[in-house]
């Protein structure tokens, strides 16, 4: 006979839902900074700590580093960024319709542009490769507010550094080797098995790397507003 489900019981499926669709996420960043890197002009859409690095080298003159991207690309990840917390303010820690809408959204916009990459020669456009880069930082920017959001611990989508810093110097130290399995380092593989993913794919040109990163959001939408969506609370009416 089976026994019912307590709150504790639903909670924790809930909370094992919402890290599952935020791992997928993390190989979505790998995916596209893969791309952003490798096929346009060396820009990380995802990881901004990487612009930022880039374009202190590139003002130093080192390499023939680009500038315009990257700088591009951190304005519009920050502007997105800030936008999507401005639809998400009144209901964090919820997957809520702003959710649902910011990730679609996300993956409209990264469909689009692999699509457009299919169309021969496209590639080589330096206005789509910048448009590009921009865009897709800025669907980025939206994942990211979203992962802080829902505020599923160690999971920000876009940033492992803090994520292996923590896996190093708390997992490893309080838990041992026993300690190094979790979610720290689901998110460190996934990741770089995301940027694996695109470079391979990236023998297809762009198109195809950036339309599996949007089939996987679509997924991970799927799945979330299904199994996490939570109807806002309306204030009763007091007569």
């Amino acid at each position: 006979m089976a026994r019912n489900r307590t709150p504790r019981d639903a909670e924790s499926t809930r909370q094992a839902v919402a890290l599952s669709t935020l791992m997928i996420l993390t190989f979505v960043t790998g995916v596209v900074d893969a791309v952003g890197y490798l096929a346009l002009d060396r820009v990380f859409v995802g990881n901004m700590t990487g612009n930022i690095v880039i374009l202190g080298m590139a003002v130093a003159g080192g390499d023939d580093l680009p500038i315009l991207g990257p700088a591009i690309a951190l304005a519009a990840f920050t502007v997105a960024a800030f936008a999507a917390g401005l639809f998400l303010r009144t209901r964090r820690k919820e997957w809520g319709g702003a959710v649902t809408g910011l990730l679609i959204a996300g993956a409209v916009v990264i469909a689009a542009l692999g699509v457009a990459f299919l169309i021969p020669d496209a590639a080589d456009s330096e206005a789509l490769i910048l448009t590009a880069s921009t865009l897709t930082a800025a669907a980025m920017g939206m994942q990211a507010a979203v992962a802080r959001s829902l505020a599923v611990a160690d999971m920000t989508t876009v940033v492992v550094t803090s994520t292996l810093t923590s896996l190093a110097s708390e997992s490893l130290v309080d838990g041992g080797i026993r300690g190094f399995w979790n979610r720290r380092l689901g998110a460190i593989v996934l990741i770089f098995l995301g940027a694996l993913a695109g470079a391979a794919l990236l023998v297809f040109g762009p198109g195809v790397p950036l339309l599996l990163a949007a089939l996987l959001t679509v997924v991970v939408v799927v799945i979330g507003h299904r199994r996490l969506f939570t109807p806002a609370r309306r204030e009763p009416v007091v007569a």
